[in-house]
């Protein structure tokens, strides 16, 4: 499996820690939208698509299974954003 294309449309909202919203193509043939870019409180991290469940929960639409395939999705995604406008 290989990223790729990386999409990254980055936002500026006061007082808000998402920094950007993200799309991945997977081996030109499978996309994954609304991956957001997120400041924790000692970087940034990458929070997977999800759809509220309730007022207090939410789950994955799509998401890695393994750290490895996590590791490529953020380093990807952080590559592309910090080379975006």
């Amino acid at each position: 499996m290989k990223i790729t294309s990386v999409n990254v449309h980055k936002t500026e909202k006061e007082n808000s820690r998402m920094k950007g919203i993200v799309s991945v193509v997977i081996d030109d043939c499978f996309a994954v939208r609304d991956i957001r870019i997120i400041q924790g409180d000692d970087k940034l991290f990458i929070a997977m698509p999800s759809r509220k469940i309730d007022d207090t929960k939410r789950h994955d639409v799509a998401h890695p299974i393994n750290q490895e395939t996590r590791e490529m999705f953020e380093k990807a995604i952080l590559d592309a954003y910090n080379e975006a406008e």
